[in-house]
């Protein structure tokens, strides 16, 4: 049966039409929040899910205090930071270990500076991509929300800004669909990351810095080795790399990993 459309695919088409079309350009502000909630007639969950959609695609950026501007077309900008690779796993596993050095310190900051407003932005992200993940949609949109939201959290803008250069390749699941299939997209796995985004939220709400760090750690050293497992299946695949990849659907870890990614530490808190 086909799913129906969200809201907010909806939201994102149509802002999407109007970029592709010129009507908006590249350098020219979106509406703000309060106008494409009266003129789309949704909620503003589903509004920011649709800019982080678009974010995530690369075409718009927040920027604090000023709004969500259009971006040029990617070769316009400085994408070189993550060349489109021949074998993307490979380029999922770097983008992961850049991650970590950015997003490790952005869930300490967003620990120890983050207002009100922000708390309540990074658990409806939370619960948006708990919504996709129940309902059967895509998940990436909301996750990239949730990283996104702990980012601006932080109040130094070049956290977010990182994010949003990484675009689409910040959430690797989508950049990779036709390789690794429902090894990632699998209702175990969406559970798992699920399950430490609530560790990570757990701890910022708490004001827990070091917590933060160490859950937000354990959940991208962990997504490295499933990758890793998934690109050790792809270039083993005619020699048994089946077993493989067999294991990353099941969400474990190589049996090497330690010597792969690391000793990451004590696990997140259960939420």
């Amino acid at each position: 049966m086909t799913r129906r459309p969200k809201l907010a695919d909806k939201v994102i088409e149509a802002l999407r039409q109007r970029i592709d079309d010129g009507d908006l350009r590249p350098g020219d502000r979106l509406p703000t929040e309060p106008a494409l909630v009266e003129s789309f007639g949704v909620s503003r969950t589903v509004v920011r899910e649709a800019i982080a959609a678009l974010a995530a695609d690369g075409r718009v950026e927040a920027r604090q205090g000023s709004g969500v501007f259009v971006l040029a077309p990617a070769e316009d900008r400085l994408t070189i930071l993550v060349p489109e690779a021949h074998d993307r796993l490979t380029t999922v596993l770097n983008v992961l270990e850049l991650r970590t050095a950015i997003e490790v310190e952005a869930a300490a900051l967003a620990a120890r500076r983050r207002s009100s407003a922000q708390e309540a932005t990074i658990r409806e992200a939370f619960a948006a991509f708990e919504a996709a993940m129940r309902g059967g949609g895509g998940t990436a949109p909301a996750d990239f929300a949730f990283h996104l939201s702990i980012a601006l959290a932080t109040n130094n803008p070049l956290y977010p800004q990182s994010l949003e250069t990484l675009g689409h390749r910040t959430i690797p699941r989508d950049f990779l669909a036709a390789i690794a299939g429902d090894a990632i997209h699998g209702p175990a796995y969406l559970a798992r990351i699920h399950a430490e985004h609530a560790a990570i939220l757990s701890a910022i709400a708490e004001g827990d810095g070091d917590g933060a760090a160490l859950a937000m750690r354990a959940h991208l050293s962990r997504s490295r080795d499933r990758y890793q497992l998934l690109l050790q299946a792809h270039l083993a695949r005619s020699s048994g790399g089946e077993a493989a990849l067999a294991s990353a659907r099941a969400g474990g870890a190589p049996a090497s990993a330690g010597a792969i990614t690391g000793d990451v530490g004590p696990g997140p808190r259960g939420p």
